[in-house]
């Protein structure tokens, strides 16, 4: 009796501990920080969501009335699907205690790259005022990543959250993916969501697994090291992330100098080295500068021009603070207020830092001077300087350049999301490898689609716009051996390349006419997301035949027909002799699909290149105004 006692006590001991155990499966579980609300899943794809918790533990989530279980695997891993969804919404999203409001089933992409992409509206977008009067679409919605590397993959990325589209939100938002957004919501009649992972200067070994760099010989000896020496670059990218945050705790300290009096006019600066403005440039760390000048009427309006200023300056007069000049920011000639002027002697006081490469600039030739009517009170010559008034900056290295960096930190974690496609704008940073980037970004597409598992999602990207100056003849490109190599990737299925060699910048990497960049990637979408019947690329080269010393150039994707869109001959064609010397051809459109070229002084011609330079004149166009692809031919 006393044994059949002890069986029941324990079996009742056996069942309390398991209802315990039941109850306690549902407490605390994590997911990544792009579930919230206001998110935007894909439609017509599984939903999937997914986190992590202590192992053995259960997870219900509630869907569109749907309730799915699952247990934490040992590993403390846990995922559930739910059927795909038409465009639809807004759903609530329950997962154990947790809840998410506003959730909407739509279109989904990824807007990669580097600082074209990442430029935000805010930053002189051409059109933006425009674009704030039309901003108020709340199935529109952004997820922005914040910056970040490692040497492992992430399981979460650093921050972030979603933000429907209004008038204030949209300044943050990238313009190139904000314009693409907007067509694919008005067009497709679908919410849009837009995961931004890009970050300026960044080249795209760094966006790719480090392991898919293993077969490509440029890059397999840095891919290499990263994997095998990992513990050391876990803990390198650990201390290089505390010296970037002394850094920008430095950086956005200008109090340190403040405090100082370094902005006011009896600062004693005759310990200060001279330097020479603009000519002494660059300098090193955090920067100030002191200059005096006199006026003898301050009643009139004042411009202030300190031309080049990289990236970051607090500028001062006569000991208050003037304006403060973001790295994004473009400033030119500033208002300088009557009331902060002194009749007779001031001051003029910048503290100027770069965190890019820690060389800041300041000035311009031509562009240093106080300007009032058609009078300029030259700035240029001698400065007072001195880079140790506040502390020195620590080194910190581009960590986040080197194979996977960046797929560990802020690719990784999204590719169980399922996606419609990526926007990708990128390649200013591989110009110098140019040689090596057909096979690196290739690389990179096939990771990805790999890694997202969902087969060949749309890659969109755009080609690099014109920029620096401008020569009729440059063979020797950088710029435009990568715009090749961008061109070759058009040979791996459902891609498309939106050209922008008619709308960049001479003088500005970073062009500000945005909105034909996104909207040439949707019509790019258009045909290869969408499987729309629109004529989505410019004039594209598809054979040539010799008359003598002309040579006809026979185009695809012409739509009604060639046209330029100035002048009476096409701009752009350069053509070589035999002996492999370049001029400048004449050209002209001779039909619908035609293009001859010719020079009087070539009479055997053995290669024709058409908007081969870093920023060539170009004026061919197709009947929907999108420019001609630049190519290049050998006709022997």
């Amino acid at each position: 009796m006393k044994k059949i006692f002890s069986y029941i006590l324990f079996l009742l001991v056996v069942v309390v501990q398991f209802s315990c155990n039941e109850d306690s499966t549902l407490a605390e579980v994590t997911l990544p920080k792009f579930f919230g609300d206001n998110m935007v899943f894909q439609r017509n794809q599984p939903i999937r969501v997914w986190g992590i918790g202590t192992p053995g533990q259960k997870v219900k989530a509630i869907f569109n009335g749907v309730e799915k279980q699952t247990k934490i695997d040992k590993e403390g891993n846990w995922l559930l699907e739910f059927d795909p969804l038409p465009a639809s919404g807004p759903y609530e999203l329950e997962v154990n205690e947790k809840k998410f409001y506003d959730v909407q089933v739509g279109d989904v992409w990824v807007a990669g790259g580097q600082s074209n992409m990442e430029w935000v509206m805010s930053a002189q977008v051409e059109g933006l005022q425009q674009e704030l009067a039309d901003a108020d679409y709340p199935l529109i919605r952004f997820f922005k990543i914040p910056h970040d590397y490692d040497a492992k993959e992430k399981f979460d990325v650093r921050g972030g959250e979603w933000r429907k589209a209004n008038a204030d939100n949209i300044l943050n938002f990238s313009a190139v993916a904000w314009f693409f957004a907007k067509q694919n919501h008005l067009e497709k009649g679908v919410p849009v969501g837009i995961i931004e992972s890009n970050w300026g200067g960044t080249p795209a070994e760094g966006w790719t697994e480090a392991s898919k760099l293993l077969g490509l010989d440029f890059y397999k000896e840095k891919a290499k090291d990263v994997l095998d020496r990992q513990d050391y670059w876990i803990q390198e990218v650990v201390d290089n992330k505390v010296r970037e945050l002394t850094r920008n705790d430095l950086v956005l300290a200008p109090q340190n100098g403040e405090i100082q009096g370094v902005g006011n006019l009896d600062f004693d600066d005759s310990q200060w080295q001279t330097v020479n403005l603009p000519e002494d440039n660059p300098f090193k760390d955090i920067a100030w500068f002191r200059k005096k000048f006199v006026l003898n009427d301050t009643d009139r309006y004042f411009m202030l021009n300190l031309g080049d200023i990289q990236q970051m300056a607090y500028v001062y007069l006569n000991g208050g603070r003037l304006f403060y000049k973001d790295w994004g920011q473009e400033v030119k000639e500033f208002p300088v207020p009557a009331s902060m002027l002194n009749k007779g002697e001031n001051i003029l006081a910048v503290r100027v830092i770069n965190t890019w490469n820690n060389a800041p600039i300041l000035g311009k030739k031509d562009q240093l001077y106080l300007k009032s009517g058609n009078k300029k009170i030259s700035l240029e010559g001698e400065w007072k300087y001195n880079n140790r008034v506040e502390e020195e900056l620590p080194i910190v290295e581009w960590y986040n350049w080197l194979p996977g960096m960046m797929f560990n930190a802020m690719i990784a974690p999204i590719v169980k999301y399922p996606i419609k496609g990526v926007i990708w704008y990128q390649g200013e940073s591989n110009a110098g490898d140019h040689q090596h980037y057909r096979e690196l970004f290739g690389t990179m597409i096939q990771n990805w689609r790999e890694r997202w598992g969902i087969g060949d999602f749309p890659f969109l990207y755009v080609q690099l716009a014109n920029f620096m100056e401008r020569r009729e003849v440059q063979p020797e490109s950088n710029w435009a051996y990568l715009r090749e190599a961008q061109t070759q990737i058009l040979s791996l299925p459902n891609t498309g390349m939106a050209v922008a060699i008619d709308i960049g910048d001479a003088n500005d990497i970073h062009p500000r006419n945005k909105r034909d960049v996104g909207h040439r990637l949707w019509k790019a979408a258009q045909k290869i997301a969408y499987g729309d019947e629109v004529l989505y690329s410019g004039p594209v080269f598809k054979e040539f035949k010799k008359e003598g010393q002309n040579i006809n150039l026979v185009f695809d994707f012409v739509g009604d027909g060639l046209k330029l869109s100035y002048g009476g001959e096409v701009k752009g064609f350069i053509i070589s002799d035999q002996e492999g010397n370049f001029y400048p051809a004449k050209a002209m459109v001779i039909n619908s699909k035609e293009v001859q070229v010719f020079h009087p002084l070539v009479e055997n011609p053995r290669e024709i290149r058409y908007a081969w330079a870093d920023n060539p004149e170009v004026n061919l166009y197709n009947s929907e105004n999108l420019p001609a692809v630049p190519f290049r031919i050998k006709l022997d």
